[in-house]
């Protein structure tokens, strides 16, 4: 895997495509708080993590959901633009 590449936003991923995060960016939108970042690391959203874009809601829009570990979440386009990923080849 080529960790010198770029990150994504999860929001950036395709559908079924797999990742690994590699930090969440604090500073992705004005309306991010620390409140928010915290929540997301809560639920898992931590570096070296695998997670997945399942699907996204009526017309490729919000909410996207979203698996990390055996758990699936729903997230607005804000937070998912928080979370920086390398995208990780499929098995």
């Amino acid at each position: 895997m080529n960790t010198t590449a770029t990150p994504l936003t999860l929001t950036e991923l395709a559908n079924g495509m797999g990742a690994t995060v590699v930090r969440i960016n604090d500073h992705a939108n004005a309306q991010v708080d620390a409140n928010m970042t915290a929540r997301l690391g809560e639920l898992g959203f931590l570096p070296g993590e695998r997670v997945s874009v399942l699907r996204r809601g009526p017309g490729g829009r919000e909410p996207l959901a979203v698996q990390v570990g055996d758990t699936v979440f729903a997230l607005r386009k804000i937070e998912a633009d928080c979370i920086l990923v390398n995208p990780t080849p499929a098995p």
